[in-house]
């Protein structure tokens, strides 16, 4: 038996769905199932159990002899957040609470951290170093909250037999359509140009970067379920991993890609980031992939031109779900 927490969400239902599609039949689904809007990314996809969130560790206490292993994807993830009461109560505690089941029941744990922990990236953007959590600065309650656990349990003296905290960068993809603002700028784009013939994006407001130019590590959301599936058969190598692609791009290669994919000509033009956002902003994040590969995974990355051609043309067309 199979758990993914945050079941109904973005990654939870695309990583399910990747599951079943491997074999794997025994799955339980972890989530606040009260979320309307997400229901349809568990829609045709077969469950051995629901659970609710606030159900799951009583739920597991009878259960715990039957699972194999946890995906611990559930959590607050809004960046435009700043109430650090929610952040440490879905965030912090509840993980808090998962590792340690995981400990008691000897089950091996999976679960999300963010590249938000890298704040601006002075610091870098390399998971070698298990000091480098203690020394960084997110920009928001939501990075805070995502470090602040990944430096709890590098402090835990008793670790589930195998674990992994996995770094996402800027996941894109199918199943996110409920995500509004925060979806990925893929799915913006999309709406965008489907709806106006163009696609704004934000200007640059640091004289080092023009405008477009400001550059993310955008991983499809498949190449991170196949990360999730290798690490589940891996089972060793404990510790903090970086999932991105490995290679900055700039919001303009997102957006020309998104145009080539609807084929349509490019119709670009900026807008201010929002004030609220502004001083939180990250102008550029890579991945430093060289940890996992170094334990044995030698997938290739879905290029940024692909997974846009793969996500527009066989899911936003059309509205689909994987």
């Amino acid at each position: 038996m199979i758990i993914v927490t945050g079941a109904a969400g973005f990654i939870g239902s695309a990583l399910i769905g990747e599951l079943l599609r491997a074999g794997w039949q025994d799955i339980v689904a972890v989530d606040d199932f009260s979320r309307t809007d997400k229901a349809p990314n568990l829609e045709g996809k077969k469950l051995t159990a629901r659970v609710e969130r606030t159900e799951f560790f009583t739920w597991l206490d009878q259960n715990e002899k039957l699972v194999q292993f946890i995906f611990h994807l559930g959590a607050r993830t809004d960046t435009t957040e700043f109430d650090h009461a929610i952040f440490d109560e879905l965030n912090v505690r509840y993980s808090q609470r998962m590792w340690q089941a995981c400990v008691k029941y000897g089950i091996p744990l999976v679960y999300a951290s963010s590249a938000a922990t890298y704040g601006g990236g002075e610091l870098g953007y390399s998971d070698a170093d298990d000091t480098l959590p203690h020394k960084l600065k997110p920009l928001n309650p939501y990075g805070d909250s995502k470090n602040d656990f990944d430096k709890w349990a590098l402090s835990q003296v008793e670790r589930p037999f195998f674990w992994a905290g996995l770094k996402f960068f800027n996941v894109y993809g199918p199943n996110e359509y409920h995500k509004g603002r925060m979806a990925s700028v893929v799915f913006h784009a999309f709406n965008q140009i489907g709806a106006t013939g163009g696609m704004k994006l934000f200007r640059s407001h640091r004289p080092d970067f023009k405008d477009g130019e400001q550059l993310r590590d955008f991983v499809y959301v498949k190449d991170l379920c196949n990360v999730c599936l290798f690490l589940m058969e891996h089972r060793k190598n404990s510790g903090l991993y970086n999932l991105g692609s490995g290679k900055a791009r700039t919001f303009l290669d997102l957006a020309r890609a998104t145009f080539a994919a609807l084929e349509k000509p490019e119709n670009i033009t900026f807008v201010d980031t929002p004030a609220d956002i502004r001083d939180k902003y990250q102008y550029f994040t890579e991945a430093d992939m060289r940890k996992l590969t170094a334990i044995g995974y030698d997938r290739p990355f879905t290029s940024l031109e692909d997974g846009v051609d793969d996500y527009v043309k066989n899911y936003l067309i059309g509205g689909k779900r994987c």
